[in-house]
């Protein structure tokens, strides 16, 4: 059966591949694909997306909130962090995590959105 998602002649606009291309070759593609490896897990992405719906949690939230032991909300918390996603701050005995910064949170609110809206489209 032939495929009819595909082109069915070879042919492309020579000035927009080579601008594109030269686009491609300047941007660090595999440092944003790491951001999305990092929340391809499913329950990063429900810490990612707990801690966008509030300002900051602790360890012990984020680990009630997902059901997981702290040592894994903490394993996942560090991960995120150290992709850049998240950051943490230290008072007393307890470890607060956020998330970096806007561009993450419109991150995470985005992809949410996008796969409701897919889901209603069924």
């Amino acid at each position: 059966m032939k495929q009819k998602d595909v082109c069915e002649v070879n042919c492309f606009e020579s000035e927009k591949a080579a601008s594109i291309q030269e686009e491609l070759a300047q941007t660090n593609t595999n440092g944003a694909a790491k951001i999305f490896k990092a929340l391809s897990d499913d329950t990063r992405m429900k810490i990612a997306y707990a801690l966008s719906l509030e300002k900051e949690l602790c360890v012990c939230d984020v680990a009630q909130i997902v059901g997981a032991t702290t040592a894994t909300a903490s394993h996942h918390l560090r991960l995120l962090r150290n992709m850049g996603l998240a950051k943490y701050r230290k008072e007393g005995k307890l470890v607060y995590y956020s998330l970096d910064d806007d561009h993450v949170r419109s991150l995470i609110s985005i992809a949410i959105t996008h796969h409701k809206e897919v889901e209603q489209r069924g």
